[in-house]
């Protein structure tokens, strides 16, 4: 199979996941699931937590303020969203942006690992702590448990299911909206990055 039939076939079971405790709330208020965005030959995937409001009304990641922020620093080294492939490990909008629970990360993540699984990425680049906190865990990881502070920007090899990667942690782009010091870490952050891509 493809890989754009492979995405397709995830898409549809995420849009038909009524057993999801977020499902209901989906349907209320006309949001849709947001897979995931961009080039399915990509080096590099980013990897959020979940979709904010304007996300579930668009079925697309990252297009809000954060979204603006997170071109701009792909714009820093050269890169555009044709290039990278973006997804969140939760599809659907949790109420109140709350963190996922664990039965919602337990029916939706294995979906960020098929994704994972098909693009084959050199770099999986967690966008904020949950996100890191959880692929870490779910990789084994050593450096499970240690705090963004220490590790964003730190290249960390480990072992996809695929085959090895580098885990990059980075700070989640909505960091710069609310204090612009955390501003030039981003930055340095994506020239690793840049650096990672070759």
């Amino acid at each position: 199979m493809e890989k754009r039939e492979l995405i397709d076939e995830i898409r549809t079971e995420i849009e038909g996941l009524t057993q999801s405790p977020l499902y209901a709330y989906r349907v209320e208020n006309g949001f849709q699931p947001v897979i995931g965005a961009g080039s399915l030959d990509a080096r590099v995937v980013f990897v959020g937590e979940a979709p904010g409001e304007r996300e579930a009304r668009t079925g697309r990641p990252f297009v809000g303020a954060s979204g603006r922020v997170l071109d701009e620093l792909l714009a820093s080294v050269g890169l555009s969203r044709d290039e990278i492939y973006i997804t969140n490990i939760v599809n659907d909008r949790p109420p109140n942006n709350r963190d996922p629970r664990r039965e919602e990360l337990a029916l939706y993540s294995p979906f960020l690992v098929r994704q994972l699984d098909i693009i084959r990425p050199a770099v999986i680049a967690t966008l904020g702590r949950f996100a890191m906190d959880f692929l870490l865990k779910l990789y084994d990881a050593p450096q499970a448990g240690e705090k963004i502070s220490r590790l964003h920007g730190r290249a960390i090899e480990m072992n996809a299911d695929y085959g090895p990667a580098v885990l990059l942690p980075l700070y989640h782009p909505a960091v710069a909206l609310y204090n612009a010091s955390q501003r030039p870490a981003l930055e340095a952050d994506f020239q690793v990055l840049k650096d990672l891509c070759g």
